[in-house]
């Protein structure tokens, strides 16, 4: 054996007793991913999680959509806490989930301890719309009306502690009237009364909104958003319109369960993150009124729900938010 062979192989072996001596690191799951959706099929989360899990698994990563709809988002959330934490469940988590703490007397986790934060994916917002016949084009007409006619008008929910009812509710506050609220099981079914003449006003999501306000069956008011939105850039906050201080924007994200190792999670991340700006997702999302996250990651939704937690907390007690 010549001396370069002789190292070549002496340097292999070497490094073989090197790597045989390092601690394994997690290995990356490869088999299908279940993801607990806390809404029904065509619900907002659930589109989003059937969308992006798409390229997914077109890359050898099947997704599992599981619709467990309840307890304001709880009962999803509650099963990814108790999951095994190897990577392979996760649950979709948004603003509803931040909000449900202040709202309900116990959750069937603890939210620090039970889950792993992954990442934000989207954000979106409520809108607020009537029908087309409706006296009301501005959201300060919608306010006038209502001062002039104290707990006479009613409004549409997706159901209590719904973003829609949150909305809604902490735009009364702030604008300081009264209107009575008509939850329903789901804002579909909302916006079928508005339309119907049965509601006044209803605050909906942009993913169901959004194609009846552009086919005209709907008219949009106002945004609860802090910015305007790309698929309706015509459309004026309702900050704008008079009531400054006044947002509510609505977002989702990933959570895995407690322990998951750090490697995992940020490989998830990663993974997510990539499907969504994937121009083909990009584009079905906006269709939906849903839009990519300004930042990705752990880190970034830790800092998100670190602010919106305290803040949904103080805006529940001021305006005296019920789940009803």
């Amino acid at each position: 054996m010549s001396g370069q062979l002789g190292g070549f192989v002496l340097g292999a072996l070497l490094a073989a007793a090197q790597a045989a001596a390092q601690p394994a690191a997690p290995a990356y799951p490869q088999k299908t991913l279940r993801v607990l959706v806390p809404g029904a099929a065509g619900s907002p989360p659930d589109a989003l999680a059937r969308i992006i899990g798409e390229p997914l698994a077109a890359l050898g990563r099947p997704v599992l959509v599981d619709n467990r709809p309840g307890g304001i988002g709880t009962l999803a959330l509650g099963v990814v806490a108790k999951a095994a934490p190897d990577g392979n469940t996760l649950g979709v988590i948004g603003l509803t989930q931040i909000v449900a703490p202040s709202l309900l007397p116990e959750i069937p986790y603890d939210f620090e301890r039970d889950l792993a934060l992954v990442t934000q994916l989207v954000w979106t917002a409520n809108v607020l719309v009537v029908r087309p016949s409706s006296p009301m084009t501005t959201a300060a007409d919608f306010v006038t009306l209502a001062k002039a006619r104290p707990r006479q008008l009613t409004y549409a929910t997706a159901g209590n502690g719904t973003p829609s009812h949150l909305a809604a509710a902490l735009f009364m506050h702030h604008a300081g009237i009264e209107v009575q609220h008509v939850p329903f099981r789901g804002i579909p079914a909302g916006l079928a009364a508005l339309m119907g003449e049965q509601v006044d006003v209803a605050f909906s999501g942009m993913a169901t909104a959004l194609p009846l306000v552009r086919s005209g069956k709907l008219r949009a008011l106002g945004t609860a958003a802090a910015r305007r939105l790309p698929g309706l850039p015509d459309l004026p906050t309702i900050a704008e319109a008079g009531y400054p201080g006044y947002q509510l924007t609505e977002w989702y994200g990933l959570a895995a369960p407690g322990g998951t190792p750090p490697e995992v999670v940020a490989r998830l991340a990663s993974e997510w993150a990539r499907a969504v700006a994937l121009p083909q997702t990009e584009a079905r999302l906006a269709q939906l009124g849903l839009y990519p996250a300004e930042k990705f990651g752990p880190e970034a939704l830790l800092e998100l729900v670190r602010t919106e937690q305290p803040r949904w907390k103080r805006i529940v007690r001021d305006a005296g938010i019920r789940a009803e």
